[in-house]
């Protein structure tokens, strides 16, 4: 456990000096989605103390203005967009408290990363690019204005909120991408589908023993940039294990608890089962078969799988019925990719992420995360999800839905991007689509005609225990960033 929450991860020696030392203040302050309240009043200080404009508006963004430098005045707007807030995800056996604790990383080989909680390098490296345009004096660019917006990760709230009449800049770049060499001209849209259900308890049977059964190991990850990988996702492994000892142990399902975020791969899954007490055996065997069964699926992709079984404190379990409606729609609940789009070869159209479930005997409820490169898509394969929860009355609603962001190739923007990039670089970078959720489509819908592009250095495993950022592309991203406000004219 980080005993000192408030002391500042030392990260001397890194370059951009500048950029590292902004990121390092992120690291300190906890800032989980929809509790952003502590880092953006530092931050409207901290402009402040600058004499830099500084706007908090309802719906909880920061937007932080400075003047054009000399002689560019004229010059056209540019936003510089990122997000404040990270996904909070540990291993079940890390001690962290997101709410107090500082981010901790270590580095090495090149990377830093946070070994056993998430970095928030997504989207804190984009914050602290944009904090160090506002801070470097020396730099040459037209008006900027940087928007901070607050609760992207949990249903991009800030990007909802924002008003159409707070920004003024004709040319916006999203900090929000990860990996380098490749700026992003679009993404995807998506939908929220909330499934719950209610049951009645029933006390444990005569003669059973309880046991929680844990699947964990996994590698987890971006349920959107990670999603066409064929990482293992707990939730769903587990619930095959349930069904294959259901039969053989009359097994009674007491609670099932899985993943911890919408927009995470869930990489750890928890059951409390009661069987009947000379089927302990049985149990460990059948388990030992599973795991090395999961090992072989899931060869080169997630080999780390672990599944085991320990003796728990005998609790109340769902009825029968409602287990087996339960474990039955969550087996065939869509999971992954749906289609891969055929206009943009090798990207996802459309996926589906079962990200949390969390069964008791009284109360149950499950979320699936969908994203779609297009409308329809979106539409189509929430609509299956609902179908199938409705064969059993279970109650199942959509929320959350956010426009995809429409690819322009014929971005001028994209256009000054690619040749500052060529020159420094001799090649151009790629142009690519993400299937992952940016508040682009959501920001442009509300200031139509603004042109955007994103970028941002290479991040590895966002939204996982493990997350890690290249130093180099940071360095890269830096140059990049300020030789493009340069360019702009």
């Amino acid at each position: 456990m980080n005993t000192n929450t408030r002391a500042i991860p030392d990260f001397s020696g890194l370059e951009p000096a500048i950029v590292w030392a902004h990121f390092a203040t992120l690291c300190r302050i906890p800032r989980q989605s929809k509790n952003e309240a502590a880092l953006r009043e530092h931050l409207r200080q901290w402009a402040i103390e600058r004499g830099l404009e500084s706007t908090v508006d309802t719906a909880g963004n920061l937007i932080i203005r400075k003047p054009a430098s000399k002689g560019r005045e004229s010059v056209p707007g540019t936003i510089l967009q990122a997000h404040l807030d990270m996904v909070c995800q540990k291993n079940t056996e890390t001690v962290h408290d997101f709410s107090r604790d500082a981010i901790v990383p270590v580095l090495r080989d090149g990377w830093l990363r946070a070994e056993n909680t998430t970095l928030g390098a997504d989207n804190g490296i984009g914050v602290a690019l944009a904090l160090a345009v506002l801070e470097d004096s020396s730099l040459c660019h037209g008006p900027i204005e940087a928007l901070f917006t607050v609760d992207e990760e949990a249903g991009m709230g800030g990007a909802r909120g924002l008003a159409s009449d707070m920004l003024s800049g004709r040319l916006m770049l999203n900090l929000d991408t990860e990996e380098w060499g490749e700026f992003y001209l679009g993404c995807a849209g998506g939908l929220d589908v909330n499934v719950s259900r209610s049951g009645t308890p029933e006390v444990t049977p005569p003669g059973y023993s309880a046991w929680r059964i844990t699947l964990n190991g996994l590698r987890g990850g971006h349920s959107g940039v990670n999603i066409h990988e064929e990482r293992g996702n707990a939730i769903k492994l587990l619930v095959r294990i349930l069904k294959d000892l259901d039969a053989p142990l009359s097994l009674r399902l007491s609670r099932l608890d899985g993943g911890t975020a919408r927009n995470a791969l869930p990489r750890e899954a928890f059951a409390e089962v009661c069987i009947a007490a000379d089927q302990e055996a049985v149990l460990h065997a059948r388990l030992a078969d599973w795991q090395a069964r999961l090992v072989r699926e899931l060869h080169g992709v997630d080999e780390g799988v672990r599944v085991s079984a320990q003796p728990a404190p005998a609790a109340q379990v769902m009825s029968a019925h409602e287990q087996a409606v339960w474990l039955a729609s969550l087996h065939a609940a869509p999971h992954g990719v749906k289609r891969m789009s055929r206009a943009l070869p090798g990207v996802v159209e459309t996926s589906c992420n079962l990200g949390m479930v969390a069964l008791t005997p009284g109360e149950s409820s499950c979320n699936f995360l969908v994203r779609s490169l297009v409308d329809g898509g979106v539409e189509m394969l929430g609509d299956e999800v609902l179908s199938l929860f409705s064969l059993s009355g279970t109650q199942a609603s959509t929320s959350g839905y956010y426009p995809g962001w429409a690819p322009k190739p014929d971005s001028p923007l994209l256009a000054l991007c690619q040749s500052v990039y060529s020159g420094a670089y001799g090649h151009d970078a790629k142009v690519q689509v993400i299937h992952a959720g940016l508040e682009c489509g959501l920001i442009g819908a509300k200031y139509p005609g603004l042109d955007i592009v994103s970028f941002g250095p290479t991040i590895h495993s966002p939204h996982a225990p493990g997350e890690a950022v290249e130093v180099e592309s940071v360095a890269r991203a830096w140059t990049l960033l300020t030789a493009i406000l340069a360019a702009i004219e």
